[in-house]
């Protein structure tokens, strides 16, 4: 069996709360494979899921949320061994700082050790069109061992709700983490 992962979750003030939503709600689920998830929140991604959803549910969460200034988080360090980093939705400015190893919050720090580690982040960027800057930095990221997986959903398993159509997106980003999730894939007899 599997270790259990340690996972940080980052939400930035990118519209698309409900790819957030919907990943704190699959990872509350996953306690077979997850031991701990550690959340840190921008202000506007605050400000955008209680416009975009019209709650602050968010609170509601069984995990760890932490101010993004706290660089005493144990994520801010390598040697606590979280394996995952998953920013979901994430801005194209915490991209660019991320990219460019501008370690200036909790978010940004954290991605910077999980790629200096080695280890596995994911971006759910939430942007369109996308501007030369964007895409130099995406590479950049690439690169540097992260993975950008832009959210954009799929509609082959006939999604009838928004969060079905978010969820698309999220098994994907899950997958990308090695995490198993029973989900509609393409070609397999469900």
């Amino acid at each position: 069996m599997k270790e259990k992962k340690k996972i940080v979750v980052a939400i930035t003030g990118a519209s698309g709360a409900i790819y957030a939503k919907v990943l704190l709600d699959k990872l509350a689920c996953l306690t077979d494979q997850v031991e701990e998830v550690g959340v840190v929140m921008s202000d506007n991604a605050k400000d955008v899921w209680r416009f975009e959803l019209g709650t602050e549910d968010y609170k509601t969460y069984p995990f760890k949320f932490y101010q993004k200034s706290d660089f005493m988080a144990p994520f801010a360090s390598g040697s606590a061994r979280y394996e995952t980093m998953i920013v979901c939705p994430c801005s194209m400015g915490t991209l660019a700082r991320i990219a460019h190893g501008i370690s200036s919050d909790l978010t940004t720090r954290a991605a910077d050790v999980v790629l200096k580690e080695r280890r596995r982040l994911v971006l759910v960027t939430r942007e369109t069109p996308l501007n030369a800057m964007h895409i130099r930095n995406m590479d950049i990221i690439t690169n540097s061992g992260g993975i950008i997986c832009p959210a954009s959903p799929s509609f082959y398993s006939l999604p009838r709700t928004f969060e079905d159509l978010a969820a698309t997106v999220i098994d994907r980003v899950l997958s990308l983490c090695d995490i198993r999730i029973d989900s509609y894939s393409w070609g397999e007899d469900r």
